[in-house]
């Protein structure tokens, strides 16, 4: 069993930034794949980034350029770098991990960036 943990929404202005953090407990070995989701208002849960076991990110062509996806050495870490922010950013953000192809959610975090 895996356990998720976000931290680090808020509330910021346009041109800002925050940093998203997530805390990966229970059973870690064999994850192979986290994530960052977000959920704006209305619409689908929506990949942002992604980082693989060899270390190869991916991100979506809106956070390309803005935002950093990483993790610590242990795996039990996985950040979200959040910059130059604009209103559209405005989101609840999920972390994810895949492990062993079983998928595995956190509770979310509140990314509210104002205008």
């Amino acid at each position: 069993q895996v356990q998720l943990m976000e931290s680090g929404g808020g509330l910021v202005q346009a041109g800002g930034s925050l940093r998203l953090s997530c805390v990966v407990s229970g059973s870690i070995f064999g994850i192979n794949t986290m994530s960052w989701y977000r959920q704006r208002p209305g619409t689908q849960r929506e990949l942002v980034a992604s980082i693989f076991g060899g270390g190869a990110t991916t991100y979506a062509d809106s956070a390309k350029g803005r935002f950093t996806i990483s993790t610590n050495n242990a795996k039990n870490m996985v950040y979200l770098q959040l910059n130059t922010l604009k209103p559209e950013d405005t989101a609840a953000y999920y972390c994810y991990v895949n492990r062993i192809g079983r998928d595995h959610w956190g509770q979310g975090t509140q990314v509210t960036v104002s205008s």
